[in-house]
């Protein structure tokens, strides 16, 4: 097939460092493994173009940054745009990852016919709410709408992310749009087990490793603290750049923590990055119940398929990852509390066996539940498509 992937999102470059960039890059690569043909149209680029993409056909429509109202009428116009294009370059799928106004796949499978898939990450209409601006809400929620009715499959990155598209579409299927709620699925993010590989501890020094972007609903200001708290000795190396970088370097120079800050990386050269780590740590802050916790933490996925032992805060998806805290993929603490999170590091720090059996059994959790692969497959089963096609 060849599909168009579509991406409106303004706040998401597709060659970028963060978590939304690697998904989309994640989801081309593995839809290109498997034979089919893909055209990536976005409307930001990035920099850093992983070395197996660089003969992707990407089509840029760029967004202004102007004043809010004006930059929602313009993500509309480029996904227009976007839509003249796909439709004259030809596709056999659209997938799009859902952004607040473009009504592409809509747009697209009514003048075409062909199937679309709708990928919802976050309930986008009240974060932007909350976080950012948000003028036209309305027009919001009728994209939402369109889109929805529109495509054959919407998955969805978690349970609440579900949950929130069916509250947000329960008037659909009074309008004659069919079984909406029997198209919305939960498809939770998946982890390159090729890219991402187990490697030797240092073995000079343990390193506890965090990889994200540096925002406070990610919780590195415990993370630091914990290891001002910590009574074993481990190194902490931080990976990734954002908004709280300044004020955590100076968290750290306050408490007398030497840290090991690596700024923004590009994923490709992520493994790098990691190499040498032994507890791969993810400690979100208690947000304010399960609904706020709607994420699915691609980086714990990481920390499995690079055989890393993984302390994470008991929230959201993450239970479900590690298997709701078995202990063998890993260890759950309470959100928000420095002193739990240094004590399971210090423990996991003093056990170096106990450190290489959980790395073992996260890898082949990886392998076995978590690669993209399966996560694409799914996808397209979803779907009703097979690998080669239309069934």
């Amino acid at each position: 097939m060849r599909i168009a992937y579509i991406c409106c999102d303004p706040g998401i470059p597709v060659f970028g460092t963060k978590g939304a960039s690697v998904h989309i890059q994640e989801v081309v690569r593995e839809l290109r493994s498997i034979g089919h043909e893909v055209a990536l149209y976005a409307v930001r680029s990035g920099k850093h173009v992983p070395d197996d993409l660089t003969d992707l056909e990407l089509h840029l429509e760029t967004v202004a940054d102007v004043e809010p109202a004006e930059r929602e009428q313009a993500q509309a116009h480029a996904a227009e745009r976007i839509v003249s294009r796909v439709i004259a370059d030809g596709a056999d799928l659209v997938y799009e990852r859902y952004s607040l106004f473009s009504t592409a796949l809509a747009d697209i499978t009514a003048a075409t016919g062909v199937p679309g898939i709708l990928e919802v990450n976050a309930p986008l209409i009240d974060e932007q709410r909350r976080h950012r601006s948000l003028v036209d809400a309305p027009g919001a929620a009728q994209v939402l709408h369109r889109q929805v009715a529109a495509a054959r499959a919407t998955v969805c990155v978690s349970d609440p992310v579900a949950d929130w598209v069916r509250r947000r579409t329960a008037d659909l299927s009074d309008t004659g749009a069919g079984d909406i709620a029997g198209r919305i699925h939960t498809v939770p993010n998946g982890v390159s087990v090729r890219r991402i590989q187990p490697q030797p501890e240092d073995p000079d020094r343990l390193v506890v490793t965090f990889v994200g972007t540096l925002k406070p609903w990610h919780g590195v200001a415990d993370l630091i603290t914990a290891a001002a708290l910590a009574r074993q000795s481990w190194s902490l190396r931080i990976i990734g750049d954002g908004p709280e970088m300044d004020s955590l370097r100076s968290q750290a120079g306050r408490l007398g923590v030497e840290v090991d800050f690596r700024g923004a990386v590009a994923p490709q050269d992520i493994p790098a990055h990691v190499a040498g780590s032994a507890i791969g740590v993810a400690p979100y802050p208690d947000l304010g119940g399960g609904e706020q916790q709607y994420f699915s933490p691609m980086k714990v996925l990481e920390y499995l398929a690079a055989g890393l032992a993984v302390v994470a805060s008991d929230v959201g998806q993450v239970p479900q990852l590690l298997e709701d805290g078995s202990g063998r993929h890993g260890v759950l603490v309470a959100p928000s509390d420095p002193t739990a999170l240094a004590a399971a590091l210090d423990d996991l720090a003093a056990c170096p066996d106990r450190r290489a059996r959980m790395g073992r059994s996260g890898r082949l959790l990886a392998e076995q539940r978590h690669s993209w692969r399966r996560t694409v497959a799914r996808i397209l089963e979803l779907a009703g498509l097979a690998q080669g096609g239309e069934r």
